[in-house]
């Protein structure tokens, strides 16, 4: 009868859908930014395509929500598990909120953050209460809502199978859950279970269709990692097959590149509580960049609590981005967007236009290691980047994400630049169309990343610095007003490189061109709609980490 009800509710609001937004009280301008991204990406500026129609032909209409979870006063405690019903409930009623709005713009998949329904910061004894009984779903068959007897202990699971139902849409959520082990197991914890970071993921008839268990824990000493990474992908009738994993696990080989490689994944649903680290981790930014790396679809659902430096969340296809982004507003915010079934990825170095593009053909002659000069006649003409070098900047160093890089200022309206770390070098050939006061630097890092994680990192990073001085180079920065057509390139060792890009205001851009020339990979864009704050290609070695 419940999805019933829904589908006469959708269909009442079937003219109204292209005009609501769910805005909550975000900044003017970014608020005028998300209610069109959600009217243009539903079609609503012809006025006669449906929503339906475009199902069955080339979209679905995917759901993010960004969410300001109400956490327990002290979750050192040791409360009762009625005690910690009463929290999560709070926390369901929203969601459930969140489902009933989103269903009335014919959603099919909705996707919630990490820590979402419990919160953090608890002990592995403190959040016992919040986990729930996890069976396998490879096991066991199991539809909680209208199985709510057949384990103990499920009460989450329950609520969310029932809100998959009501919304008819595939739901994807964060809880807590737990799984008893014996002593004959040589890694059972002592208390004699597992905890574990878990996201579910339900069919729109409030089947569990899979679970997938974090493998890379960011200081979660509540959680176990699992024995086994999960590659985790389910199957949908509107888009094909989905992969999945949580936060941290974006920067690992395991499961995120694995999934995308093995299971040729074409859309990824992504839970996060992810904390913004400018300049080059912001959260948008690297959702953005792995969808465009990779050239597939990102659900991006982040947490939302300012104070502690965590919102971004994004419905991100390689080509256009509709996310939120907003640290001084409070309050939560749904994003609704029709994406692509089948997303297409950028311009390719295959395609390259540099008998047409004078930059660019730039940019192939020094990669070629030619000299940059012509004879015409008589006479030999050289090409002005040779000129561009003879007055070499200087090299510093200065701190950036904690990592010790090493820089050259970027100066005047045009120039040619290198740097160089290790084995890495970075490129920047540039034009200004006017000079702003601002101090920008090519950046270069070549090591092994060693706080908050470790990882082995190849970066080149075209930053603006805090100020005029070069130790300011590496500070947070969300505002710029340096405009910018340029080519950014190194001769990276490894194929997985993300290409982080920032402007001012934390919005977003998408390269022109992105690709391999003569063992380069190269990162190339003009007309940048405001000021630039980052451009980096961002590598990955995963096999040093």
């Amino acid at each position: 009868m419940a999805r019933k009800e829904t589908q006469l509710i959708i269909k009442m609001n079937h003219l109204a859908r292209f005009m609501v937004c769910i805005m909550s009280g975000a900044r003017s301008k970014l608020a005028l930014f998300l209610c069109g991204c959600y009217v243009v990406a539903l079609g609503a500026h012809t006025g006669e395509e449906s929503v339906a129609e475009h199902h069955e032909a080339e979209y679905y209409v995917a759901a993010v929500y960004e969410h300001p979870s109400i956490l327990s006063l002290n979750p050192l405690a040791l409360i009762s598990r009625q005690e910690a019903l009463e929290l999560m409930n709070q926390n369901l009623d929203i969601y459930e909120q969140q489902v009933m709005t989103a269903a009335q713009k014919d959603v099919q998949i909705i996707v919630f953050p990490e820590d979402g329904i419990h919160g953090f910061n608890f002990t592995r004894t403190s959040i016992y209460p919040f986990l729930d009984f996890m069976p396998s779903p490879q096991v066991v068959r199991w539809n909680p809502c209208l199985e709510p007897h057949r384990f103990n202990d499920t009460e989450v699971l329950q609520r969310l199978s029932c809100m998959a139902i009501r919304g008819d849409m595939f739901l994807v959520a964060n809880l807590g859950t737990k799984q008893p082990c014996h002593s004959s197991d040589p890694r059972c914890p002592k208390d004699g279970r597992y905890q574990f970071n878990t996201n579910v993921v339900f069919s729109n008839n409030g089947t569990l269709v899979d679970r997938y268990r974090k493998h890379n824990l960011y200081f979660e000493a509540a959680f176990d990692v699992p024995l086994k990474v999960d590659l985790i992908t389910f199957d949908t009738p509107f888009a094909g097959r989905f992969g999945i994993f949580t936060c941290f696990d974006i920067l690992f080989f395991d499961p995120a590149i694995r999934v995308l490689r093995d299971y040729k994944v074409k859309h990824v649903v992504y839970p996060t509580a992810w904390m913004n680290q400018l300049p080059l981790l912001a959260a948008i930014e690297i959702q953005k960049a792995f969808a465009v790396a990779f050239g597939i679809n990102v659900l991006a659902a982040n947490i939302h609590h300012p104070v502690l430096g965590m919102t971004g969340s994004g419905i991100h296809t390689p080509l256009e981005s509709f996310w939120y982004h907003d640290m001084e507003n409070p309050k939560s915010h749904l994003i609704i967007a029709q994406v692509a079934k089948n997303p297409v990825g950028l311009i390719g170095a295959e395609n390259a236009t540099g008998e047409t593009d004078p930059s660019h053909s730039k940019f192939l002659k020094i990669l070629s290691g030619d000299p940059y000069c012509e004879k015409d006649a008589q006479e030999v003409h050289c090409d002005e980047a040779t000129k561009w070098n003879v007055n070499a900047p200087p090299t510093f160093h200065s701190e950036m994400m904690y990592d010790n890089f090493t820089l050259v200022p970027v100066w005047g309206k045009e120039g040619y630049l290198h740097v160089c770390s290790n084995g890495l070098c970075c490129y920047l050939l540039y034009e200004r169309p006017t000079l702003s006061k601002e101090l920008y630097a090519l950046g270069v890092f070549d090591g092994l990343h060693t706080v908050h994680g470790t990882y082995y990192i190849q970066v080149c990073a075209l930053v603006r610095c805090g100020g005029l001085g070069f130790d300011t180079c590496g500070q947070e920065i969300t505002e710029a007003t340096g405009i910018f057509e340029f080519h950014l390139w190194g001769n990276f060792s490894t194929s997985y490189i993300f290409p982080l890009f920032l402007t001012s205001g934390m919005t977003l851009e998408v390269p022109d061109q992105l690709g391999w020339e003569n063992d380069h990979y190269f990162l190339r864009k003009s007309r940048l709609s405001s000021g630039l704050v980052t451009a980096a290609l961002y590598g990955r070695l995963y096999e040093r980490d």
